[in-house]
């Protein structure tokens, strides 16, 4: 891996409950770039993310990860956080008394770079609810709770422009959402790319979502194991082809290895 990546996963292999879903997976990302995962349902993607992000559902059996110089493997998710990395989640949680302000005051909190006084933070978040068309009635609602799926992954995306990350893994991101709120999704992860000059690992199985973004780099995952690497000339391709030509490679692959 080069040592000016930002994040370099190093032959990972992760299992959960004893089961193995990641299988010895490379990946390296530099900073300010864009890269997507792709694969079908069920190929490991989202426990990549959540792996990386230091999810203890699951295990690291081997391998390790460095982000921005430091190897992160055995750090907690909060201290990785501070650390500069950021994950949305396929399906946001709900979290019933406490209000969407008062969250995202809490996440700021002691991050160099971002402190703010009370007025000032209400300013920043009123302008960010704007740019992603957002009511500012919401911030005064409990965290997820009643919110449309659109309106969650709003809200994320509100997080990830306050919160100003070194890179942000979105799983899913494009899961469940009618044009409009994809549109203003797409355009949160365009500003978060122009005004913070971050890095994205962007998990999904859609290309739609990709239509309006510069990708750098495209991994196709399969099984747990990362089968192919190429530029962005790869999206059109699994566009119009799929996935299948990638399984059947994986398959034969297997086989061929028993």
């Amino acid at each position: 891996m080069p040592q000016s990546a930002l994040l370099s996963v190093n032959n990972l292999t992760a299992s959960v409950d004893e089961k193995t879903i990641l299988h010895a997976v490379n990946l390296s990302v530099n900073a300010g770039e864009t890269h997507v995962l792709m694969g079908p349902n069920g190929a490991g993607k989202s426990t990549m993310g959540h792996v990386i992000m230091g999810d203890p559902v699951y295990t690291v059996n081997d391998g390790s990860i460095t982000f921005d110089g430091a190897d992160i493997t055995e750090l907690s998710c909060d201290k990785r956080s501070r650390a500069g990395l950021f994950l949305s989640f396929q399906a946001p949680v709900e979290i019933p008394g406490v209000p969407l302000s008062s969250f995202l005051r809490a996440t700021i909190a002691g991050r160099p770079g971002l402190e703010m006084k009370g007025k000032e933070f209400r300013r920043r978040v009123k302008e960010l609810a704007a740019q992603l068309d957002m009511d500012t009635a919401y911030l005064n609602r409990e965290l997820g709770v009643g919110f449309s799926g659109g309106e969650k992954k709003k809200v994320e995306m509100l997080q990830l422009l306050l919160l100003q990350p070194k890179l942000a893994i979105l799983d899913e991101t494009d899961s469940g959402l009618d044009v409009d709120a994809l549109s203003v999704v797409s355009r949160g992860m365009d500003a978060y790319r122009t005004s913070c000059d971050g890095s994205l690992v962007i998990i999904t199985h859609n290309t739609r979502i990709l239509e309006h973004l510069e990708v750098d780099r495209v991994h196709v995952m399969v099984g747990g194991r990362i089968v192919r690497e190429d530029d962005a000339s790869l999206i059109p391709w699994i566009d119009e082809h799929g996935f299948e030509s990638f399984e059947r490679e994986a398959a034969d692959a297997a086989a061929d290895a028993r």
